[in-house]
């Protein structure tokens, strides 16, 4: 049992590694828009993305179950397995992320422990067939390959729509204000804002409802039902509020406008892109846990019912 103990606390230790590591690569991803055009003073937008990250951790996304049972079936693998699965995809994304930082490369962290789950999973299962003396066509049993080709295409398929989304937003706000920009914020500048607010309103707000901790589902079904309402109401308040903003002072409304989205980034940075990091050890503790509940003294990779412990221990399929 003390190994298990041992490799436990290794996977939470590596998560804080991870999770420095991990946050260093993305956080330019929603600084650079707002550092970058000097919107506010550089501790006013760290403390605004803080304020979005800690609204972000309230909220879950898909990503724990991809760590769970997304890329591999649980059920075929018994504890020491799991964990050495689990050590090995940790080891390799804090090595892989700290190299491309090292070195200036992009990376994503969603790409990166969805491959490693996955290479780590083919890994143990090949030994594991080569052990039993089992035919290696039977690597498709261990391997979600369902599951785990529709997050890959996931994945390549959102690095088109937000190239094509892109493109299509920044040829209408360049088209609306670059060739006469001061007339036309005046004269649009709140319709501008009213619409941005309120695309924004909605993803935080009603797309991001389904995974809050602190929402009933009574509430999350009233926002779904009503998002029309909300975004409606959303673009009136917003439009009317920055509008009277370009009449009465002298607020560049673009400033509040980059400054929220950049708290928006921060928050669904910390909904879905932290799990990335901590998923993979959760998952590991997770597995230990219910295999220790089960009553097995001898062997944790047994439970008391002589099944593979991890049989349910990261979810059943």
């Amino acid at each position: 049992m003390d190994i298990y103990y041992f490799s436990i606390f290794i996977l939470i230790a590596l998560a804080v590694f991870d999770l420095i590591v991990g946050v260093s690569n993305d956080a330019v991803n929603f600084l650079n828009s707002s550092i970058g055009s000097r919107v506010a003073p550089r501790h006013i937008i760290m403390i605004i993305a803080s304020l979005g990250m800690l609204a972000g951790v309230t909220f879950s996304s898909g990503m724990m179950e991809v760590a769970r049972k997304g890329i591999f079936h649980p059920k075929f693998f018994m504890m020491p397995e799991l964990i050495t699965i689990f050590l090995a995809v940790m080891l390799t994304d804090i090595l892989l992320l700290d190299l491309f930082n090292t070195f200036g490369l992009p990376t994503s962290t969603t790409v990166s422990i969805v491959f490693e789950l996955l290479g780590a999973a083919v890994a143990v299962s090949l030994i594991k067939i080569h052990a039993e003396g089992g035919g290696y066509a039977t690597l498709v049993e261990y391997i979600n390959t369902g599951k785990a080709l529709v997050i890959i295409l996931g994945i390549l398929l959102s690095v088109v729509i937000a190239f094509f989304f892109g493109v299509i937003v920044q040829f209408i706000s360049r088209l609306v204000f670059t060739f006469d920009y001061t007339r036309r914020l005046k004269r649009y500048g709140g319709i501008w804002g009213g619409i941005s607010l309120a695309i924004i309103t909605y993803f935080i707000l009603i797309k991001g409802a389904k995974g809050t901790s602190f929402l009933t589902p009574e509430a999350v079904l009233w926002i779904k039902t009503h998002a029309w309402t909300i975004m409606f109401v959303s673009f009136l308040f917003f439009a009317v509020v920055f509008q009277l903003l370009i009449i009465f002072t002298r607020i560049n409304i673009l400033k509040p406008i980059v400054l929220i989205g950049t708290f928006a980034l921060a928050m669904a940075f910390a909904a879905n892109d932290l799990v990335n990091f901590i998923g993979v050890p959760l998952a590991g503790l997770e597995s230990f846990l219910q295999v220790f509940r089960s009553g097995s003294e001898v062997d944790p990779s047994i439970d008391a019912d002589g099944r593979s412990g991890c049989d349910g221990a990261v979810g059943r399929e």
